[in-house]
């Protein structure tokens, strides 16, 4: 999570932190400068600090806006900006609504978590086991890893989220047409009854009580419990 996939930085064996920095003057200053036309440069590295501290959370465009003191427009521009330069990945929600009132915002992710911790000031890998942003920040890698995944097949995501108005949520929904997966993710690295609770509520929901499921987790151990595949982040696609 604190080095990230670029790929220069292992193949050279470079320190993530001084490659990462370069990279980021270096897209702001001569990327966006010379070939997208933002003007307030400064403003907007302020504003891609601001989306590194909402990295898998719901997009908030308004809050998004004030915080970063530019209009609701700029921020769309903005953002599309940061998704076609593939800094950040717009996750929509799942359609499917079981008569439920569901949330219509997308979840903003960072696809690459070195990057993302180069943001958020963090500047050792120890200082993650117990940083405020240690779940965000691994929810995000296990969604740009699927994306990735889909990527390198030339295949577009039918990777979704799902959440209704009452706080119940998927945090990874995978789309095969006659039937959906929901997957949790969670960074602890021992398991909870509780990491289940929204899974046995969607399959539910979903009439598919014995459906197959799964659960992401930051511990080592492989194994199904509950009907639920139980998958150590290091056996993750």
């Amino acid at each position: 999570m604190f080095t990230g996939s670029y790929p220069r930085i292992h193949d050279k064996s470079l320190k993530p932190h001084t490659w990462l920095a370069n990279y980021h003057q270096t897209y702001l200053e001569r990327d966006v400068r010379n070939l997208l036309n933002v003007g307030d440069i400064e403003g907007f590295g302020r504003f891609v600090r601001l989306c590194a501290g909402r990295s898998g959370q719901l997009l908030n465009a308004s809050s998004l806006a004030a915080d970063a003191g530019v209009s609701h427009t700029t921020v769309r521009r903005w953002l599309s900006i940061l998704e076609a330069s593939f800094v950040v990945y717009l996750l929509r929600p799942h359609h499917r609504n079981f008569n439920k009132r569901l949330v219509k915002s997308p979840k903003l992710y960072f696809l690459d978590t070195g990057l993302l911790c180069y943001l958020l000031r963090i500047r050792r890998a120890e200082e993650l086991v117990s940083h405020a942003a240690r779940g965000a920040i691994f929810e995000t890698w296990v969604v740009s890893e699927a994306l990735k995944n889909y990527f390198n097949r030339g295949l577009d995501p039918d990777i979704y989220f799902w959440r209704d108005s009452a706080g119940h949520e998927i945090d990874l929904l995978i789309d095969q047409g006659a039937m959906q997966i929901p997957v949790e993710i969670k960074s602890g690295q021992t398991i909870a009854s509780d990491f289940f609770k929204d899974i046995d509520y969607w399959r539910e929901l979903a009439g598919q009580p014995e459906g197959p499921a799964g659960l992401v987790y930051g511990g080592d151990a492989s194994h199904e419990r509950r009907g639920v595949s139980v998958m150590s982040w290091s056996n993750w696609i």
